[in-house]
């Protein structure tokens, strides 16, 4: 089974602020997420993962009636933003669970866990049957 992981971070000011951390702190951050993408590897779970910019780099596209894109953004001013994702490709919803718990405890500033909300979603693999409901 596929799933997306989610890694929201939250911050209202249109950037996460990773980059004001001390260093030794964002290092550490980092190598954690490299560490858990190695376990990923090692056990033949991870299909891909990446980090995102921060929202205050990110557009809203829309496209008008007559096809050209319409943009809305940057956003400076967000509760919570994508951060990163991962794909996975795991044997039941249990493990994705305990895969996006270990991602909630990368550490922050200081290396305390950041206890980051992380959401799980299914990847479909084909839309739903209406003749099997």
């Amino acid at each position: 089974m596929k799933f997306m992981i989610m890694m929201n971070a939250p911050r209202g000011n249109g950037d996460w602020g990773v980059m004001s951390w001390p260093a030794k702190d964002l290092l550490a951050h980092i190598d954690y997420m490299k560490t858990v993408n190695h376990g990923l590897v090692q056990a033949g779970e991870l299909v891909t993962a990446e980090g995102l910019g921060s929202p205050g780099e990110a557009r809203l596209v829309r496209a008008r009636p007559d096809g050209a894109p319409e943009t809305d953004g940057p956003f400076a001013e967000t509760k919570e933003f994508l951060a990163g994702f991962w794909i996975v490709d795991v044997e039941s919803l249990d493990r994705a669970l305990a895969i996006a718990a270990e991602v909630s405890l990368a550490p922050g500033p200081g290396g305390a866990p950041l206890y980051l909300p992380v959401e799980v979603r299914e990847v479909m693999s084909a839309p739903p049957d209406p003749a099997a409901a």
